[in-house]
């Protein structure tokens, strides 16, 4: 996804966080794909996006039933695609 020239700076993507410098949004989009986004499926985007936030990228999780959040419809197909784990 490319680095938009949004007003206050450069956004990687169509919503978040908005960077002073193109070269901190690129940084920012390097490291989403390089933590795995869009690879996986819902729950290893949640992850990834946990990682990053833990790593210290700046972004935050949207609220449930914000735009752009995760729909309760989005969490039951996941749960029919979901592998069984070892308990």
């Amino acid at each position: 996804m490319p680095v938009q020239k949004v007003p206050g700076g450069y956004r990687w993507g169509k919503t978040g966080k908005v960077y002073k410098t193109k070269a901190e949004a690129e940084k920012q989009g390097k490291a989403i794909y390089a933590s795995g986004y869009a690879a996986g499926g819902l729950y290893a985007n949640i992850h990834a996006k946990r990682k990053r936030i833990a790593a210290g990228s700046g972004e935050k999780m949207r609220k449930p039933g914000t735009k752009g959040a995760p729909s309760a419809k989005a969490f039951k197909q996941a749960a029919k695609t979901a592998k069984k784990g070892n308990k």
